[in-house]
């Protein structure tokens, strides 16, 4: 038994030591790449599909996929609501509170408010924020959802009746998502500006509603309507798929849901952040 021991335990001493060899780090940082690619390829195969499935079929069963597609926007946009008046609120009075007081320490007047809650929330902050916010409710649900049904043979049960899994369970998600992402980041945004403008006024800064509105105008241009909603329903669908390939998209057994609603989550972060730093891109370039 103690040469047993001994011997596993020498087994573990080498098998770590071999991880933090540069062999071993590289060998996992290869390992990793590989399994990022394939889940890459996965997602935009997966995302085709629904795609394909959403040009095809969309001229069918309206009496069933309309109500799922009503039943996603008031999850993942109405049912938030309260939440993100809380968050719009709190956004603004943070903005415009530290704003107000750097502003006043260097001696700046009030006319760069405006502008500053244009850079601020209405192109990076806002849909960002919305997103993850959706991501984290409505998100994890899908993820959850599917992912139970997929391990409990729900959607062989689907597949036996002739029914489509794709056009039933994820087109709804994918349209209604994006169209709640959307919505819900101009109401987040509206939010934001209007508490902004309350906390200035509870500072006393001198600054009137007109001439708040004023800076506003001025600091957003025509490109930042189409960039907004471009942005905001490109959020809610890489969410709404990222989300559905996790949980439709490959075996599950019950026990692997909690894993693969955190590899939904951290994929979802990253795809949002990269699309964002692309949309940051545009704005520099143009």
């Amino acid at each position: 038994m103690a040469n047993l021991y001994s011997a596993e335990t020498e087994t573990l001493t080498a098998t770590s030591l071999r991880s933090v060899t540069p062999y071993g780090i590289i060998h996992s940082a290869g390992r990793s790449l590989f399994s990022l690619l394939q889940t890459l390829r996965g997602m935009i195969a997966f995302a085709l599909i629904t795609l394909g499935v959403l040009i095809t079929k969309s001229s069918k069963s309206h009496r069933v996929i309309y109500p799922l597609i009503f039943k996603e926007v008031y999850r993942s946009g109405v049912k938030l609501i309260p939440m993100f008046a809380f968050t719009s609120a709190a956004l603004g009075l943070a903005v415009i509170g530290q704003a107000a007081a750097q502003l006043s320490k260097i001696g700046a007047s009030n006319e760069w408010l405006g502008t500053i809650m244009v850079t601020v929330v209405v192109r990076e902050i806002g849909p960002l924020l919305t997103a993850m916010l959706v991501l984290s409710r409505s998100g994890t649900s899908n993820v959850i959802e599917l992912g139970t049904a997929r391990a409990l043979g729900e959607v062989e049960a689907l597949e036996s009746l002739s029914i489509d899994p794709i056009h039933y369970l994820v087109v709804p998600r994918v349209v209604g998502m994006a169209l709640g992402v959307f919505a819900l980041t101009v109401y987040f945004i509206a939010g934001a500006l209007i508490s902004g403008y309350a906390c200035a006024f509870l500072q006393n800064v001198a600054l009137r509603p007109a001439d708040y509105l004023q800076q506003l105008a001025d600091g957003l241009v025509y490109m930042d309507f189409a960039i907004l909603a471009l942005k905001s329903t490109a959020f809610g669908i890489l969410i709404a798929v990222i989300t559905c390939y996790h949980g439709l998209a490959q075996p599950l057994q019950l026990e692997q849901v909690s894993r693969a609603t955190i590899s939904a989550v951290a994929q979802s972060i990253l795809a949002c952040v990269l699309l964002d730093a692309f949309f940051i891109l545009i704005y520099i370039v143009l």
